[in-house]
């Protein structure tokens, strides 16, 4: 039976959703990410202000002088997070074997599926239609006999399309593609590849193996492979997290203490509610910061015991940061926390720890009124600063970020 791979991605998935929200955005070119008297980048174009120039990663303020007829969306996590909950429900309609990619686009493995729809392409057919009523949005579909190609020919499916690619036709296909189009190639990569006179896939396919191996290692014969169409790998489903983390950029520069601060106890709170939700705890703690400059740090404390509370968490977090600022006197522009080295719960506590006993019976209790009512309905002093700076969302601060952070 020949193998067969789909690779389903929703278009211009943020502003999709936007749009179902408020049709009156329809035809319109919207950006998503933020405002752009705010420092950010586009998370997200619709077609019509593509049509512009611009895109992904773009800074918002040279969006708006290329189109400053578009409108910005600043964006909801939360929004997109629920829509790619659904989307992923449909999809396991179709096959248990799911690999998502991200929110937006996931792998599936159709072999032998297809014929309870008649065919693949009637598969694809009713997944597209199902994403359509269901969620309002529109499906891309590649469809071939291992992954690379099949993400490629998504890509080329869009907007709202359908492409598959023949077995034994993924280097014909391939060949003609500009390098860049080949999944796994960044910049770095392609100017290497440049550098040895390869424009296109076939390029890559049919220069000697030798050549790339000895420029790119095991990376190179990697490449030389997805662009000959050959790619063994399998549909995997989403294995348990490693780590859990949040993170959010500013509007503006800051080394303000108190607000720095509030943010992290917030982002703490947020993380440790994870942590709790998939029934882990972490053995390491880390902050990520990025300066004015752009400059980002990363630093690390391995705890004596594994936690799942707010204020170990925070606490470790804090003093990290508290360092951190110390040692560099510039301004402040991301800051994140996150835990690592997720573990299960220990069994028996140490009944010596009274007060880590104490604040795990605390947290649940947070955790349960903040299910009812919301996670701001419970805050510390730390956090509560923060209402008179961030709108509320679904009992959640919106925080305004150019990366829509969570």
């Amino acid at each position: 039976m020949d193998r067969r791979i789909m690779h389903v991605d929703l278009d211009t998935f943020f502003v999709s959703v936007e749009r179902v929200l408020d049709p009156t955005l329809r035809d319109k070119p919207v950006v998503v990410g933020g405002r752009p008297d705010r420092r950010g980048v586009v998370a997200s174009a619709s077609y019509e202000a593509r049509a512009f120039g611009l895109h992904a990663g773009m800074p918002l303020r040279t969006a708006y002088r290329l189109c400053p007829q578009a409108i910005f969306v600043e964006g909801s996590f939360a929004k997109y997070s629920d829509a790619s909950r659904k989307f992923m429900a449909i999809l396991a309609d179709f096959s248990p074997f799911l690999e998502p990619g991200g929110l937006d686009e996931a792998y599936i493995e159709a072999t032998g599926f297809e014929s309870l729809y008649g065919s693949i392409t009637e598969m694809a057919r009713s997944i597209r239609q199902r994403v359509k009523t269901e969620l309002g949005l529109a499906a891309s579909i590649g469809i071939a006999s291992g992954k690379v190609v099949a993400k490629v020919a998504s890509r080329l499916a869009k907007p709202d399309g359908l492409l598959e690619v023949a077995n034994g036709e993924e280097a014909a296909f391939l060949a003609p593609l500009p390098i860049g189009k080949l999944p796994g190639i960044g910049e770095k990569t392609e100017r290497v590849l440049k550098g040895l006179g390869i424009t296109t896939i076939g390029n890559l396919a049919t220069i000697p193996l030798s050549t790339l191996k000895s420029r790119l290692g095991a990376y190179g014969e990697m490449l030389h492979r997805f662009a000959n169409g050959v790619d063994e790998r399998q549909v995997e489903p989403p294995g348990e997290a490693r780590s859990i983390s949040r993170e959010t950029t500013f509007a503006e520069d800051t080394r303000d203490a108190k607000f720095l601060g509030g943010i992290l106890r917030y982002l703490s709170e947020r993380v440790a509610a994870d942590l709790r939700q998939q029934g882990k705890q972490a053995r390491c703690v880390a902050i990520k910061l990025r300066y004015a400059d752009f400059t980002t740090i990363t630093r690390s404390h391995t705890l004596k015991q594994a936690t799942d509370t707010d204020q170990i968490i925070f606490d470790t977090g804090l003093r990290l940061l508290e360092k951190a600022l110390a040692q560099v006197r510039q301004p402040v522009r991301l800051v994140g926390i996150g835990v690592y080295n997720l573990v299960e719960p220990a069994g028996q506590l140490n009944m010596l720890d009274a007060s880590a006993q104490r604040l795990r019976r605390l947290n649940r209790t947070i955790d349960r009124i903040r299910d009812k009512y919301g996670f701001t309905a419970i805050q510390t002093g730390r956090t509560l600063l923060l209402k008179d700076l961030f709108e509320e969302e679904a009992g959640k601060y919106r925080l305004h970020t150019p990366s829509l952070s969570r």
